[in-house]
């Protein structure tokens, strides 16, 4: 008889550890997977995928606004929130039921329920044991509030996919990606915005040039911008409005508080005292360059580790991880470098590779190519809105470091870059690259003289 039940057990059914367990049973592993919420994680349930379809929603009122340029009358134009919501979770449900599926086909055993440690080979769930030789956590994070008066009455991220109703003015807390992009799709869907942040200006570990860009172009929409400022507390009145305190004294009217002030690991009940597996400084798993924890039997992948909390990234970490435990020949560490990836605010935003600071903290010299023009869409339309892209270039070799743009289809774009700059492209490469015309794209490859040079 086999001494464990199986070969891995996966804790978290989200984008990692679906890869890690589909991968594993391929390869002949046998394999379980616990998931207590819903199938594909937060990326599908109540993050990138819905999160991308909301922002969709909300592009439109600036395609209907632009398209009288081009001749179309769309007067009397109606928002339904709650379509929208219905039609997301419609598309939701169809998406847990292909991961059910893909788990299933693989010879997965699905097991539903909270699943806790008790050691370093027996999991709990519910009233049920499990051994396995090998433990997976694939758990993922958890939106972060802080502890302040009033926090009962703010929501995070997790909630705002299911507000019954769209609130006529909001105030989004952070100054993170998610915060910019809810700030945007309640911007666009009408409501009256509020970006609150502590620090000096959002999306810090950006390129400066994008953040100081989209500054001035969330600005120009009409959203209201307050740096250097912290919510105190927050009373809610008897219509159901919110009063936001904060520390500079002013208090702001709303209808609803959305904090998206970061995520944690999500690792409450986990059982972690139950095992050999230590937590790092910032409240992560530790683990080594192969996914294994300070318990030999037991590894994790994703946001549970102080890894890039992107989805690829987990992704490839749990085809890696599986790899190495049961198709050794097949293994190749993941490759960190020259990450690509997008944020869905309105105008998008895509970055790629280095930042200039960081290129510069680095000990490149740079030549930095830019170019802030307005899009074709915009002429007719009579949208003043800037697009940005941005090129920066090691002057010694020749290398393009870095590749930022602001602008329509930003993610679509940048992606197809991130295979040139993969395979180590030059400026020359570049230049030497005939442009798309008339598209935007054709602008990274039309670039010739530097902005500015070291």
């Amino acid at each position: 008889m086999a001494e464990y039940d199986f070969d891995l057990f996966v804790i978290g059914a989200g984008s990692g550890g679906v890869r890690a367990s589909r991968m594993a049973a391929g390869f002949g592993a046998k394999v379980a997977v616990a998931e207590e919420l819903y199938l594909g994680g937060t990326c599908v349930n109540v993050g990138c995928v819905p999160k991308k379809l909301f922002a969709y929603a909300a592009h439109f009122a600036e395609d209907f606004s632009d398209a009288r340029g081009y001749g179309w009358d769309l007067s009397g134009t109606v928002f339904n929130w709650q379509r929208l919501v219905e039609n997301k979770n419609t598309e939701i449900t169809r998406l847990n039921g292909i991961y059910h599926n893909l788990l299933s086909g693989a010879g997965v055993t699905l097991v539903q329920g909270r699943a806790r440690l008790l050691d370093s080979h027996t999991v709990a769930v519910g009233d049920k044991t499990f051994s396995a030789e090998r433990i997976l956590l694939a758990t993922g994070g958890w939106p972060f509030i802080p502890d302040f008066p009033g926090r009962e009455h703010v929501i995070s991220s997790n909630e705002v996919f299911y507000l019954e109703q769209l609130p006529k003015r909001c105030v989004v807390v952070g100054g993170g990606y998610i915060a910019i992009e809810f700030a945007g799709i309640f911007k666009g869907l009408g409501c009256q915005t509020s970006l609150l942040y502590r620090g000096e200006q959002f999306l810090r570990g950006f390129d400066q040039g994008i953040r100081d860009h989209m500054v001035v172009t969330l600005q120009n929409k009409g959203m209201d911008l307050q740096f250097n400022t912290d919510v105190t507390r927050v009373n809610k009145q008897a219509d159901g409005s919110l009063q936001v305190h904060l520390k500079s004294g002013e208090m702001l009217e709303t209808d609803l508080v959305l904090y998206a002030t970061g995520r944690r690991p999500k690792l409450d009940g986990l059982g972690l005292e139950n095992t050999a597996v230590k937590l790092d400084d910032k409240g992560f798993i530790e683990v080594n360059d192969e996914y294994q924890t300070t318990d030999p039997a037991i590894f994790a992948i994703g946001d549970v580790t102080d890894t890039v909390q992107l989805t690829p990234v987990a992704l490839a970490e749990g085809m890696a991880l599986a790899r190495r435990l049961y198709a050794p020949d097949e293994y190749r560490p993941v490759d960190y470098n020259d990450l690509a990836t997008a944020v869905f605010c309105i105008p998008n935003i895509a970055t790629l590779g280095l930042t200039e600071e960081q290129a510069r903290a680095q000990g490149h010299k740079l030549d930095i190519f830019e170019s802030r023009f307005r899009p074709m869409r915009n002429t007719l339309a009579g949208n003043p809105e800037q697009s940005l892209m941005k090129l920066l270039v090691d002057q010694d070799s020749d290398r393009v470091l870095g590749v930022h743009m602001v602008g329509p289809d930003a993610g679509e774009i940048i992606q197809g870059l991130a295979v040139a700059l993969k395979a180590g492209a030059t400026k020359a490469v570049f230049d030497a690259t005939l442009g798309i015309h008339p598209t935007a794209a054709e602008e990274f490859v039309t670039m010739r003289t530097p902005s500015r040079r070291d």
